[in-house]
């Protein structure tokens, strides 16, 4: 897969995974792998570039003595994933003009 079109590819995930409820790195990786390999040197680069953007929300939280950094999408996060999904659905249609040209 492009490394461009991958990248998009990944932060709309990480938004989808954070759209309904905050998560944390470890569970965010967990929830992604079983449709798309995710590590966590990849994940973190993520969610800072996301949060630095104003797309999630950070905030920490001490849990049995350890601190844990949670993330939650915003309004823009959420727009972003609207947009994403609006330009699937159009690229969609040209893969699927290729394959009835190409025969495949």
């Amino acid at each position: 897969m492009d490394a461009q079109l991958k990248r998009g590819l990944l932060d709309v995930c990480v938004l989808a995974c954070i759209s309904n409820k905050e998560s944390y790195g470890y569970k965010i990786i967990h929830d992604i792998s079983p449709y798309i390999e995710m590590s966590e040197a990849t994940l973190y680069p993520i969610l800072r570039r996301l949060v630095e953007k104003g797309e999630a929300n950070s905030r920490t939280v001490e849990i049995d003595g350890r601190l844990r950094k949670y993330y939650s999408i915003t309004y823009k996060g959420q727009q972003h994933i609207n947009e994403f999904i609006e330009q699937i659905r159009e690229f969609n249609q040209a893969y699927q003009y290729i394959l009835k040209s190409y025969g495949g």
